[in-house]
């Protein structure tokens, strides 16, 4: 049906679903997104409490991926965009997670997306059975000015179990599974701006021995960067929509009450 042919009621509460869709800057999950609190080998952060996690675990084919490097199924979780000035401090922390190994080199990163340049990364990780996890190998680099506490992580090895790995949590496909740990990462803005922050998290080859990433605490200047209101303008649009909506509700009231003749 095209919009046009839409009832004007219906036309109405399509309007203030716009209204959250275009005028909110809102949270997006592709593919598989939630929060937890400790489980299984992910303690909670080092802030406590809850996080956030993506897991290739149920995740959509192409998302999770890095331009250019590819991959097969996974999932991405892209924030509120913010605003930032120049010399903004933007800091999270963050834990892969990996059932994977022996040459099936899942990977997981996050980058900073400016509205107009080009995508800062923030931190990289991927699966190999020698060396670092953290940052990944043949990924791009992070960015000049981002500091990884601590820089440099190898696996800690084992099969991890983890609820959002799924059918694949304890579980190991040779040298190279298990987690990071908790790995902080803090970046300080060059240019003031509006920006988005992607987390993403991919299987490579095949779509098998799931991977995953935990991710807490990300704020800009210590405010808290997801979970963020409508904006003034869509409140408006919003109210605007709710009082539609009550008057076509109360002409049909009025309607129905009216006898025919």
């Amino acid at each position: 049906m095209k919009l046009n042919q839409i009832p004007l009621k219906a036309s109405l509460g399509l309007g203030l679903c716009l209204a959250f869709a275009q005028g909110a800057s809102a949270d997006v999950c592709v593919g598989t997104c939630g929060t937890l609190g400790a489980n299984g080998v992910v303690t909670a952060s080092p802030l406590g409490g809850s996080y956030q996690y993506i897991s290739t675990a149920g995740g959509v084919v192409g998302a999770g991926q890095l331009a250019g490097v590819g991959g097969t199924n996974g999932s991405q979780f892209t924030t509120s965009t913010f605003s930032a000035n120049a010399g903004s401090v933007l800091n999270f922390y963050f834990n892969y997670i990996t059932s994977d190994g022996a040459g099936f080199s899942d990977y997981t990163f996050a980058q900073l997306v400016p509205t107009a340049g080009s995508a800062i990364t923030l931190f990289t990780g991927r699966t190999t059975v020698i060396g670092n996890t953290s940052p990944g190998f043949g990924l791009p680099p992070n960015a000049p000015g981002v500091v990884l506490t601590p820089p440099t992580t190898a696996i800690i090895p084992g099969g991890p179990a983890w609820s959002p790995l799924g059918g694949y949590s304890g579980q190991c496909f040779d040298v190279g599974c298990g987690y990071t740990g908790w790995i902080q990462s803090t970046y300080t803005i060059a240019t003031a701006g509006t920006y988005t922050l992607a987390f993403g998290v991919t299987n490579w080859t095949d779509q098998i021995w799931d991977s995953g990433l935990a991710f807490d605490g990300v704020t800009v200047d210590g405010t808290p960067v997801t979970g963020a209101v409508p904006e003034a303008s869509t409140w408006s649009m919003m109210i605007l929509g709710f009082a539609g909506v009550g008057y076509m509700a109360y002409r049909r009231r009025n309607r129905q009450a009216t006898p025919l003749a």
